[in-house]
């Protein structure tokens, strides 16, 4: 366990493992290192150096008295920056909206990956009517297991097997823990604006992760974050929706080795 000082002050804590060129994880909402990657970080340290961040307000990370994603972007950076050479930066769901920011802030990045970045799209719903205030009555209920799954089936849309094979998982008591954050990152990612005009001179070689029956509104955000983007690509996960880094590993793995090292 290393940690980090962000720019607020806040302790941001990172797993490093392997060897090899440095990669980058953040993990996405709900979620805690290094458990968030264990089906593909055995695969991840054969040709990287990982560096698993917690994100702030869990695993070993401190938090700050108040919230905004502008200090999730200064951790993020703070990581990358503390690294002497060029880093891969993976981020997931929340985390890859949070990468995305990071990504105009450092120069010292190799290639980037994002995994279904919600962003608020015209005309479109991001959070149905109500629901973040039934995750905060499930949260003050002391219901945290509720506000996941009432996450993930009412706004990232993951079918019941899957959510029964989180639950399953040795990662879910540390999603639990973390569920007061959930809240926050919510409002956040409902009040973000994307520009992508701000992207226009942003040549980072960039891979957008999805899956391939995720849902509509997912498939919209990452199609623009595609246009805005002056050097990037789509790779699509057959029969996968949110969560491919549990439910098919393998294949999660190939695009990501594929796109950092070359075919193998």
């Amino acid at each position: 366990m290393e940690k980090v000082i962000s720019h607020d002050g806040t302790p941001i804590a990172y797993h490093r493992r392997g060897s090899g060129p440095p990669l980058v994880l953040v993990h996405g909402s709900a979620s805690a290192n290094p458990i968030a990657w264990t089906a593909v970080l055995p695969t991840l340290e054969e040709h990287f150096t990982v560096y698993a961040m917690d994100r702030r307000g869990r695993g070993e990370s401190g938090d700050g008295p108040t919230y905004a994603i502008e200090r999730e972007v200064e951790d993020i950076v703070a990581v990358v920056d503390s690294i002497g050479q060029p880093v891969n930066l993976l981020g997931h769901s929340f985390g890859a909206l949070c990468v995305l920011e990071a990504a105009l802030l450092t120069w010292n990045l190799r290639k980037l990956i994002l995994y279904e970045p919600a962003i608020p799209l015209p005309d479109v719903v991001l959070y149905p009517e109500g629901v973040i205030d039934r995750l905060q009555a499930l949260l003050d209920s002391g219901d945290r297991e509720g506000v996941l799954t009432t996450l993930y089936r009412e706004v990232v849309m993951i079918p019941p097997h899957e959510i029964e094979q989180l639950k399953a998982s040795p990662a879910w008591p540390a999603r639990v823990a973390s569920a007061h954050t959930v809240l926050r990152e919510a409002q956040a990612e409902e009040q973000y604006t994307f520009d992508a005009w701000r992207f226009k001179d942003f040549h980072t070689p960039t891979l957008l992760l999805l899956g391939g029956d995720s849902p509509q509104i997912l498939k919209a955000a990452t199609e623009i974050i595609d246009r805005a983007l002056p050097d990037s690509q789509i790779a699509i996960m057959p029969r996968q929706q949110h969560t491919a880094m549990y439910t098919a590993p393998d294949l999660f793995l190939n695009e990501v080795l594929t796109f950092l090292i070359g075919p193998g």
